[in-house]
């Protein structure tokens, strides 16, 4: 009896006793029990329990499917996907990309998983990742131009995903320089870049996508920044999980298959009109030193355009964080 075969029957929300899900599965009632007990201690399902009417997750869940993403992607976005993985668990979606690629996967493969043991933002930051609330993609890539034809590449990705937001009806989004998707200035979601191979020849790149859908509260607490998911924005009705990442993916592998002769200028102007700092004070944080300035956009390799008291400068990497007014 494998963990997803149960779930299945679970993810309705609606309560199953442990002998009709024994009987249905064709093992014993003990064998579901010890099951039962590792989706909530190993993988932190919520499970509740009721004497006299069984177990069941509160609110169900909304499980990822192969054949649903296949047939809910446009044509195509659909000619350029590679390998599709859909994974129950996973210590990270862009690790188990990076471990296909040294084996031979090749470019448009899509990881994808209920979980991450192990979620990564940038600078390592832990991403919290509950099972079946969120979604965590990776999309490995391959570039004949080499690496420093993408720049810009992660303001490009963050500009896809808002797109492929809005044709789920999820409207006032705004990104944040280099990699953060917000909504009224709390985190949503986020992007890692990670590239591989030759500054000037063949390269590859995992581009990793994580956006909180219907983040539990008791997981949220792990959270140590200012956050919201999409059934708070969308008042409790988010996309279904496999609608969004059809549409993600319908926005993303285009945007990759063009960007390395395209590059970033087509893509400015958009990122532009998403900047939620535009012209707001800014502290920012880069090399162990702190520059105050004033966010005005960036230039057409995706740098940050600082203004401050001795002029404008490019900022090609840092932690930026708005600074209040007073």
């Amino acid at each position: 009896m494998s963990r997803s075969t149960l779930l299945a029957l679970l993810a309705d929300g609606r309560f199953r006793s442990g002998q009709d899900m024994a009987d249905g599965l064709g093992v014993s009632r003990t064998a579901v029990w010890k099951q039962l007990n590792r989706l909530a201690s190993e993988a932190g399902v919520e499970l509740e329990s009721v004497r006299g009417r069984g177990y069941r997750i509160p609110g169900g869940l909304d499980l990822l499917d192969t054949a649903a993403l296949r047939r809910l992607m446009k044509p195509p976005a659909a000619g350029l996907l590679g390998d599709l993985v859909v994974l129950d668990t996973v210590d990270s979606t862009n690790a188990e990309a990076q471990r296909r690629a040294e084996a031979g996967a090749g470019g448009g493969l899509v990881v994808t998983a209920e979980q991450q043991s192990a979620g990564r933002g940038r600078r390592g930051r832990r991403w919290v990742s509950p099972f079946g609330r969120n979604i965590y993609l990776s999309v490995l890539w391959d570039f004949e131009q080499g690496a420093t034809a993408l720049e810009g590449l992660s303001l490009a990705v963050g500009v896809a995903v808002v797109r492929a937001l809005g044709q789920q009806g999820i409207e006032g989004i705004e990104l944040k320089w280099p990699n953060d998707i917000l909504h009224h200035r709390a985190k949503l979601g986020g992007i890692l870049l990670e590239m591989s191979g030759d500054a000037a020849g063949a390269c590859r790149a995992i581009v990793g996508v994580g956006i909180n859908v219907s983040m539990p509260q008791a997981a949220a607490a792990d959270i140590d920044q200012r956050w919201t998911d999409l059934a708070a924005v969308s008042d409790g009705r988010p996309p279904a999980r496999n609608a969004l990442l059809a549409a993600l993916l319908d926005e993303l592998l285009p945007l990759l298959a063009d960007f390395g002769t395209s590059g970033f200028p087509p893509w400015r102007d958009a990122w532009q009109c998403l900047d939620a700092f535009a012209g707001a004070p800014v502290v920012l944080e880069t090399g162990g030193r702190t520059m105050a300035g004033t966010a005005r956009g960036v230039d057409e390799r995706g740098a940050l355009c600082l203004e401050t008291a001795t002029g404008q400068c490019a900022i090609y990497g840092g932690e930026i964080s708005l600074r209040e007014v007073t």
